[in-house]
């Protein structure tokens, strides 16, 4: 037996509201694409879709439950998930003018697979998707369906779907607009500090949070 039509319909329009909505992880898509081009923009993009396929995974196992229980393992997650990404932002904000000259443009390497594998991480180690996905998830689980944990992994790869086309896209349309920017290296080296400013914001509010938590 398939998946119910309505099942499938409410839980698509769910997720593309939700995933269009402003969030630090379109924010670090937009970010990027402006700052890198258009396949890095797309490599990002689809790197943060990858990683809700590792919070599937977690759900399914209860995992995630089992997280969101303890204040330590939470907090601990919280706290590498912020300081990945003010790694990420040092590295941005240390670039000098030298990286951005034409020269130096035609020769460093643009490998997208390190994009890919930012994004998979940023994502990854964001503890607000894992208890995103512990809360959304169970809410369009059919009770007189196939097994809980079967339904919860299907519907988890098709919000993983529909987030790496809207992710993409987010990517592909700012890449667009910073590949015509960065051909002036000063706008180009500005475009990768504000990258970095904005995954800083991001981590230092993960950090922050966590702090308030523990006071």
């Amino acid at each position: 037996m398939f998946f119910p039509f309505g099942q499938v319909a409410g839980f698509l329009a769910a997720s593309l509201l939700l995933t269009v909505a402003p969030g630090p992880d379109n924010l670090l898509v937009l970010s990027t694409g402006v700052a890198h081009g258009r396949r890095q923009g797309m490599a990002f993009g689809l790197g943060c879709a990858a990683g809700c396929l590792s919070h599937t995974a977690l759900a399914v196992a209860g995992i995630s439950a089992l997280i969101a229980a303890s204040p330590v393992a939470f907090g601990v997650l919280r706290l590498l998930g912020g300081g990945y990404l003010i790694w990420l932002a040092i590295g941005a904000l240390r670039k000098s003018g030298k990286a951005f000259s034409p020269t130096f443009a035609a020769t460093r390497p643009r490998t997208v697979h390190r994009y890919f594998i930012k994004g998979l991480i940023a994502n990854a180690m964001n503890p607000k998707v894992i208890l995103f996905f512990l809360a959304f998830l169970p809410q369009f689980v059919e009770r007189d369906g196939y097994s809980a944990a079967l339904q919860t992994a299907i519907l988890g790869v098709l919000f993983t779907l529909q987030a790496a086309v809207l992710f993409g896209a987010l990517g592909w349309f700012s890449g667009r607009v910073g590949s015509h920017l960065q051909r002036n290296p000063k706008v180009a080296l500005w475009l990768e500090r504000i990258a970095g400013v904005v995954f800083a914001v991001v981590g230092l509010r993960l950090l922050i949070e966590e702090a308030n938590a523990w006071l």
